[in-house]
């Protein structure tokens, strides 16, 4: 099965600085029907003013990861970790027992993201953050695992659940897959670019629910970048 979620449908909140779509119920967004997706419980759409940004704000038992689609995103917490994570790259932050950050976009152009939060598979530990490039002609025509908790992502950014990250760029008419084990659910988002997953079409910043999908065929009608979270149910 896999379920189209226009991103005319999702939640939206225009802030000025921030002008957030939701594809998951978040803050003064709730759609009962879409409290999340297995751990899957976040997954945010943020375009970001230049020089504006969240002030510190605090997390805790969650697994955040900030897909940087344009510009930049500067991170500074309480633990003293600070870095800035651009295009195409990911951070990490593992909020565990507790932990105050603060980001912002300090360009001079927009900055877009996606912020994915997935629930830990154990309460507690001690907070972590972390910021890796990862060059999209790495991922030119494959998934490749960008964050994840299983043991062979080796490459990957470390998480605290048992799910993963991965990210594709395509070229129009090519395409890649992805196997799924049992059980296991998918969401899929297009950064840009229109897609066919198993023939269902799936337009940029569209959302693409998966259950039930051994693999998925993925075949990009425009040139592409794609955001993938395998996650349990």
């Amino acid at each position: 099965m896999i379920e189209r979620r226009p991103f005319d449908t999702l939640g939206a909140a225009n802030h000025g600085w921030l002008d957030a779509h939701h594809h998951f119920s978040f803050a003064s967004y709730h759609e009962p029907a879409r409290m999340g997706w297995g751990a899957l419980r976040v997954w945010n759409d943020d375009l970001i003013a230049p020089r504006t940004g969240f002030p510190p704000h605090p997390h805790s038992d969650m697994e955040i990861i900030t897909y940087v689609r344009e510009g930049a995103i500067s991170h500074k917490d309480n633990l003293g970790n600070a870095g800035r994570t651009g295009a195409g790259d990911v951070q990490v932050m593992s909020a565990g027992t507790g932990i105050q950050h603060a980001e912002y976009n300090m360009e001079g152009e927009e900055t877009r993201i996606f912020q994915i939060w997935i629930i830990p598979d154990a309460r507690g530990g001690a907070p972590t953050w972390g910021t890796k490039p990862f060059p999209k002609d790495t991922r030119s025509g494959d998934f490749v695992a960008l964050a994840s908790g299983f043991d062979g992502d080796d490459d990957a950014l470390p998480i605290r659940a048992a799910a993963r990250v991965l990210g594709a760029t395509l070229k129009a008419g090519d395409t890649a897959e992805y196997a799924f084990d049992d059980g296991r659910l998918g969401y899929l988002v297009p950064a840009s670019g229109a897609v066919e997953i198993n023939g269902t079409r799936i337009e940029a910043r569209d959302g693409a629910a998966i259950r039930d999908e051994a693999v998925i065929r993925v075949t990009a009608l425009d040139d592409a970048e794609l955001v993938l979270v395998d996650t349990a149910p």
